[in-house]
């Protein structure tokens, strides 16, 4: 019976600690039981009791092992962080802000329990996306997108077995071929130029399944911060909780009031880093101070996300941009999809199998004027930053081959 709850996954665990009534405010919000309530208090709040306001927080990171009583120092906003990401990132959760109630005397948060068939299932007709080395890249195994897995939001490395690898002097072509079960599969071949056969060599390749929405688990973000159009700091995350956007930092009151996150920090840079007229530089020197606190940006396996925490005005524009050629406004600490995985797997499926453009993923951000502005490009506004979700990069190159499946010919 142990081994059973050790063995529990998020889902499993959080339900047991719903019906079991010991967590004050650990209710069901419906009758149907799809959704429930986590009281959400702030640690700074003169009435905040940790023997109440984290017990939840507090036995989720026992259960993970993360804490330990009367060994580890007790930390309840670092066990709220874990909890909290842990629903984030979990597949099986899906946060419902009209419902959350943040504001009150007691604050609360509201979550649904994701239905299976809102999560997707597989397909057998589904494409299989391959990730191939290409002549002339480094030389270790191919690395597999799904090269981390998701265990209740905790991203743990898998290890990959060893593919086979392409002879640095090959030529690269394309072929068609049927394999035993009557399946076209489309590869990137090499013909090696050693030997008299000229016998072909595929690419190191590695299966990565394809069910209804993709499984990306590479959740790194590039982000780009410009002046004037001139590039001003080029950032690559390296955590999947993403990355704050802000000038100044955060000093330790802000994270209690906004709870510690081990998001990465990109800072603007002073104006003089740029070379700019001396009347542009006096307007960013007071752009700046406007976007103390910035902007919260993260990927998680449904989409990227942004937060605006900042005074300043900030204006996106990208594929669920609701507006093309008017502005789009991000309000104020409420969380914004800039990128939707399910709209994205349909673009690139359709890509795959017919074609034409590949889906937008990226995104574009301004800083205190408004965008998208007619007769107005991106390069002509003071601050812009520029967003772009790794894991699409990789899948649309040259090197990702596809194998779609389909019945066999009856002769």
């Amino acid at each position: 019976m142990e081994d059973n709850y050790k063995n529990m996954r998020l889902k499993e665990w959080l339900i047991a600690q719903i019906e079991s009534g010991k967590y004050a405010g650990v209710t069901w919000e419906n009758q149907e039981k799809t959704m429930f309530r986590i009281p959400w208090k702030h640690a700074a709040k003169q009435d905040y009791n940790e023997h109440e306001d984290a017990a939840l927080f507090k036995a989720w990171a026992m259960f993970k092992g993360k804490y330990q009583e009367g060994k580890d120092r007790a930390d309840p906003s670092m066990w709220k962080t874990r909890l909290r990401c842990a629903l984030n990132k979990s597949t099986d959760f899906q946060e419902v802000p009209e419902r959350s109630q943040l504001d009150i005397s007691e604050p609360y948060k509201v979550y649904r329990i994701q239905a299976e068939e809102d999560r997707g299932k597989d397909s057998s007709d589904s494409p299989v996306i391959f990730v191939g080395s290409l002549p002339g890249a480094s030389g270790g195994p191919a690395r597999k997108l799904g090269s981390h897995t998701n265990v209740d939001g905790e991203w743990r490395e898998k290890t990959d077995s060893q593919a086979q690898q392409c002879s640095p002097a090959c030529v690269k072509s394309w072929t068609v071929r049927t394999d035993c079960e009557g399946r076209d599969i489309l590869k990137d071949c090499t013909r090696s130029t050693l030997g008299e056969a000229g016998l072909e060599a595929p690419v190191a390749i590695v299966q990565v399944t394809y069910p209804a929405a993709l499984q990306i688990t590479d959740f790194r973000l590039r982000v780009r911060l410009y002046y004037l159009g001139q590039l001003v700091q080029d950032f690559t995350t390296s955590t999947p909780e993403g990355c704050r956007i802000l000038h100044g930092s955060v000093q330790a009151e802000n994270e209690k009031i906004y709870g510690p996150c081990a998001v990465e920090q990109i800072h603007f840079p002073p104006p003089q880093v740029a070379r700019l007229p001396p009347t542009i530089r006096r307007a960013l020197t007071h752009l700046l101070p406007h976007l103390e606190r910035g902007v919260l940006v993260w990927a998680a396996p449904d989409g990227v996300f942004i937060k605006r925490f900042c005074q300043g005005r900030v204006y996106w524009s990208g594929p669920l941009a609701r507006n093309q050629n008017q502005p789009n406004k991000l309000e104020r600490e409420k969380t914004c999809k800039l990128l939707d995985m399910a709209v994205f797997t349909q673009g690139f499926q359709q890509y795959l199998e017919k074609g034409g453009p590949t889906p937008r993923s990226e995104v574009d951000l301004c800083f205190g004027e408004e965008f998208p502005e007619p007769g107005k490009t991106l390069a002509e506004k003071l601050i812009t930053a520029h967003v772009e979700p790794l894991f699409t990069k990789e899948l649309i190159t040259p090197g990702v081959l596809v194998l779609k499946t389909r019945p066999r010919d009856e002769s």
